[in-house]
């Protein structure tokens, strides 16, 4: 993963607070999940920064996870030995922006709508994207919209999209139940690539779990490919 998708993905999903510990950057979730609660690597790191990083969560009064890319060897295995274990392996994708915005979205479909609607954070919160969740969208401090979906004349979908140098990272994508597996998502991932191209974006990235093979299936076929990996680590 390059420097400035990089950037991105962390700068479109921000903690609430950030602290260093060694070569490890630790950030303050506030409850808003692994994403924005982990530590990830910044620099050179030993195996004694791993102490200093529980004692900023300690002090926070959140667990001590860590954020760690699929290839970091020497990391895995000090964190094993100081009793951690790998959960939730997740694919980051990457996509052009011209392979999203190749055809016409259906009429009343996808909107981009900022801030978001009443209806749009209830769809989030039925997705467990609660109001912690929701607070990181509010604090992003770059260019970004939400998506609103429809189908069948009705609110079935909503996703968030901010923008980071000419990166555009799609988060949150949430779709009703019974709408699911219908292509909506689709169309909801390809109107934030039309905003994104209009606001001077010319890549579009998501994360997205290992075991979510379909999802995975779905990005390959709107023309997204992995460009990198992470787990986190916890006790």
């Amino acid at each position: 993963m390059d420097h400035a998708f990089s950037e991105a993905f962390e700068a479109t999903w921000p903690a609430a607070d950030y602290a260093q510990a060694g070569g490890f950057r630790v950030g303050r979730g506030l409850g808003a999940g692994g994403r924005v609660s982990s530590a990830r690597v910044t620099g050179d790191w030993q195996s004694g920064d791993i102490a200093g990083v529980e004692a900023i969560c300690h002090g926070w009064n959140q667990p001590a996870i860590f954020r760690v890319d699929d290839a970091n060897d020497g990391l895995v295995a000090a964190l094993q030995q100081a009793g951690y274990r790998a959960v939730t392996p997740t694919v980051i994708m990457s996509a052009p922006i011209g392979a999203l915005t190749d055809r016409e979205i259906p009429p009343v479909t996808s909107f981009d709508i900022w801030p978001p609607l009443a209806i749009q954070r209830e769809i989030w919160l039925a997705g467990n994207i609660g109001a912690e969740r929701q607070a990181v969208m509010d604090r992003a401090p770059q260019l970004k919209t939400s998506i609103l979906g429809r189908a069948e004349d009705r609110a079935a979908g909503a996703a968030f999209v901010a923008i980071a140098g000419q990166v555009a990272m799609i988060h949150a994508i949430e779709v009703l139940a019974p709408w699911r597996r219908r292509g909506l998502a689709g169309w909801m991932i390809r109107g934030a690539a039309l905003w994104a191209r209009d606001n001077g974006a010319t890549r579009m990235g998501l994360a997205v779990t290992r075991g979510n093979h379909g999802a995975i299936a779905a990005y390959h076929g709107l023309g997204f490919q992995e460009i990198a990996g992470y787990s986190y680590f916890t006790r």
